[in-house]
């Protein structure tokens, strides 16, 4: 196990693991095939309440301090949305809101998820409304493995999605915010 989504793409790109379990992104993709995503997540941003931000459209502005977990599909994806705000990366996604609050930054970015958890964990927290992202979950395997071995991980996705296996297993496990993806 991993302690970040950064460390895991790299184990499974250097071939130390068959396949993971990631969010699709460019940068990945030059090192990974990946399936057609099985999950589909919202990324998000998390404020203080007494923050004048109110939208996600006012978040990338000079001197907005922005917490993202290093390597995360979110830090991948702000690095190449965000012209004005600065980026401040935190060791691994869970430690996002701990490090927005200990370095008092505008914002923190991350899963919807994790942010209503911590929302709840400290007073004074609030999500902005929407998203800034939609997180593609997908699993993937290095290019070194082939374009067969990667069609059969894309048919086994598929196979579990349809067959509704996908869906249970984000009922059974109380996953609220997730979808199943078409």
């Amino acid at each position: 196990m991993f302690k970040s989504a950064g460390e895991s793409v790299a184990a499974v790109s250097a071939g130390k693991a068959d396949f993971g379990f990631f969010a699709i992104d460019p940068v990945r993709g030059e090192q990974l095939a990946f399936t057609e995503p099985y999950v589909l997540i919202e990324g998000c941003y998390l404020v203080r309440d007494d923050s004048p931000l109110t939208d996600n459209s006012q978040v990338d502005r000079t001197h907005t301090q922005v917490v993202v977990g290093k390597g995360s599909a979110y830090d991948l994806h702000l690095t190449r949305e965000l012209k004005a705000a600065t980026i401040v990366r935190s060791p691994t996604s869970p430690t996002v809101v701990d490090v927005f609050l200990a370095e008092n930054a505008d914002v923190a970015a991350g899963v919807k998820q994790q942010l209503e958890f911590d929302a709840e964990r400290f007073s004074g927290l609030r999500l902005l409304p929407g998203r800034f992202m939609e997180i593609r979950q997908a699993m993937g395997i290095p290019h070194m493995y082939g374009e067969e071995a990667a069609n059969l991980l894309r048919q086994f996705v598929e196979r579990a999605k349809a067959s509704g296996f996908v869906g249970e297993a984000l009922e059974h496990h109380g996953i609220v915010g997730a979808t199943v993806a078409g």
